[in-house]
């Protein structure tokens, strides 16, 4: 397993001294050890040339990752991203692009760039490292270290950065702690262990089985059910109100009876209105006019 850091803006030996003191801390106590730490500098940090920038640091974290997978053969699957103060930004911007993360560690993090400068609520389009919106999209456990009395970053970017993380670890909140002094407590040390030996104990079938029970289930509609009870497809069927005749629009025993009372068939022998095979066509008189001599119908008195 490897774990990267992404330092703040400070000295090299100070950025990478946390993890120096975890790796001599885990080596005594018999804690998972790991292949290895990397720490780079970003452009215009330290020995890297070029100019620093936000976009930059989104550069190097990617073209560290890249020389993982090409140098070392190291997946996502066996890395844990670090970022501490500043380096939570590019953290956060690879760790929403990889969806099979070990894991995450927030140290000293920051929601974003004017919420420090300007102790903002919102996030503008000018704003930078808009970690408030990143870590919504990191699908990996995400453990948040973070001083109470932090005087540079405050201690409410760590806690909305733990609320608003999809799965959050538990969090650190070392009380008294600021914003460069967080490794010299020794919780700090005992809580990060604990949380690498599980990251390193969490199988993708675990992880796996934790997603799906925080995906919400989805609602049938009221159609959909009422398709399902009704037919075996899509196509929704009309059951017949009359069991006889199997007509969906009859509510009689019969499906040609008409619903309007005043009707009246013109044949009264078969009571069918369309029947032409009855001798009778008088609707008034019952003397049958078609047994008159003349047959003529103008001429007949029952017309």
């Amino acid at each position: 397993m490897c774990l990267t850091h992404c330092v703040g803006n400070r000295s090299p030996f100070q950025s990478t001294f946390p993890l120096q003191k975890f790796n001599w801390v885990s080596s005594r106590e018999g804690l998972p050890r790991f292949i290895f730490f990397l720490w780079y500098d970003y452009s215009g940090y330290g020995a890297s040339t070029g100019k620093p920038s936000e976009y930059d640091t989104y550069a190097d974290i990617e073209a560290v990752y890249e020389c993982l997978q090409t140098e070392y053969g190291i997946s996502q699957e066996d890395l844990i991203l670090y970022g501490q103060s500043v380096g939570s930004g590019p953290t956060l911007h690879l760790a929403a692009k990889l969806p099979r993360l070990r894991g995450v560690v927030l140290h000293s993090a920051i929601l974003s760039g004017l919420r420090v400068l300007c102790h903002v609520k919102f996030t503008l389009c000018c704003d930078i490292y808009k970690n408030a919106n990143k870590i919504r999209k990191v699908k990996s456990p995400v453990l948040v270290i973070h001083g109470t009395e932090d005087d540079v970053v405050n201690w409410l970017h760590g806690d909305g950065l733990w609320k608003k993380a999809r799965e959050p670890y538990e969090p650190l909140w070392i009380k008294g702690g600021g914003h460069c002094n967080l490794e010299l407590y020794p919780d700090y040390i005992r809580h990060l262990c604990r949380f690498v030996q599980e990251m390193e104990n969490m199988n993708t079938e675990i992880r796996l089985r934790k997603i799906r029970q925080t995906l919400p289930l989805q609602k049938r509609s009221k159609s959909a059910s009422r398709n399902s009870t009704n037919s075996c497809c899509k196509i929704q069927f009309r059951r017949p109100k009359c069991p006889e005749c199997l007509n969906p629009s009859c509510i009689k025993s019969c499906c040609w009876w008409p619903k309007c009372p005043k009707w009246r068939p013109k044949c009264p022998a078969c009571f069918k209105p369309s029947c032409s095979m009855c001798s009778c066509r008088c609707k008034k008189c019952s003397c049958r006019c078609t047994m008159c001599s003349c047959l003529c119908a103008a001429k007949c008195s029952c017309w």
